[in-house]
């Protein structure tokens, strides 16, 4: 897919984007845009003093992250927005999946490594039945 190449990263290296260019940048119409923020609390592009939403460029590459999400690898809406606060929300110097938040391993916390494996599986759920949807619309 050569387009996906260029539609990863924003054209020029502008401050902020207007809803039609981010549109055009992403392939999306400006209604999905407008939907997806509603849905994912972490995109949130600034209003202008005119009311005009302005996208900062972490803000396209948020939408391109969504988009992938959601149309490559499946994911339902819940879906994505659950991966993104897990992977958004890790910071280096929070603690990783394997330790809890004083240090100890899963092993010595013991629920840790049952909480992960619920995520894990309900991540695999909501892609499941995402791709199950893809399936029965053919």
């Amino acid at each position: 897919m050569p387009s996906t190449a260029t539609a990863t990263q924003p054209t020029t290296d502008k401050e902020f984007y207007r809803i039609g260019e981010v549109s055009r940048l992403t392939s999306l119409k400006p209604f999905v845009l407008r939907y997806w923020e509603t849905e994912f609390p972490m995109l949130e592009p600034v209003k202008g003093p005119n009311g005009h939403r302005l996208y900062r460029p972490e803000d396209v590459e948020l939408v391109l992250r969504i988009k992938r999400l959601l149309y490559d690898e499946g994911f339902t809406i819940a879906g994505a927005r659950r991966h993104l606060r897990e992977q958004g929300g890790m910071s280096e110097s929070e603690p990783t999946a394997g330790t809890s938040p004083t240090g100890s391993t899963a092993a010595e916390n013991g629920g840790a490594a049952q909480m992960l494996s619920r995520k894990m599986l309900l991540d695999m759920r909501d892609s499941l039945r995402a791709f199950l949807t893809l399936l029965e619309r053919k």
